[in-house]
């Protein structure tokens, strides 16, 4: 697996954002849904990488700059087929790399409460995250969960394989 930089705006890309889009839009009303669509994440402030296998397109993830020093981990995505493979993992400590390497000193995500979310809540939590209060302008939502991991207080943050 391969996780490089890449542009939201390729169309393989695009198709598995289109996908994100969607399952967001029918588990959450859409006053809830906090993804961004390919030309934001093509925006400036947002660095985006994809997980590749030669020309499979395994997932994608990205990093909005807050411009305090700190970020917000938008579009996680891992294509269908390649779920249960170890795709989310591989992107998000990429992410921590990245971020640390930036000099982030905290790093923040929005994800959903309800179950089809549990996966990525979990994720997050074994790599260290916890929940915390809305930040960046977000507002309380019974359908977001906020969860925020600090950068600074140990570089190596606990992590497990999947």
């Amino acid at each position: 697996m391969l996780i490089e930089r890449d542009t939201p705006e390729r169309e393989d890309v695009r198709q598995l954002l289109a996908g994100h889009l969607a399952d967001m839009y029918a588990t959450s009303p859409p006053e809830s849904v906090h993804a961004l669509d390919p030309a934001a994440l093509a925006g400036p402030g947002v660095s985006f990488w994809t997980a590749r296998e030669g020309s499979w397109l395994l997932g994608c993830a990205a990093l909005k700059d807050l411009a305090t020093g700190d970020g917000e981990i938008k579009s996680m995505r891992t294509a269908e087929p390649a779920r249960g493979q170890g795709v989310a993992a591989a992107l998000l400590r990429h992410l921590l790399a990245e971020a640390r390497s930036s000099g982030y000193r905290r790093l923040f995500l929005e994800t959903g409460s309800h179950a089809f979310f549990a996966p990525a809540r979990r994720l997050y939590r074994r790599h260290g995250f916890a929940e915390c209060p809305p930040f960046a302008g977000y507002e309380p939502d019974p359908h977001s969960v906020f969860m925020t991991l600090d950068l600074t207080a140990d570089a190596e943050q606990p992590a497990a394989a999947g």
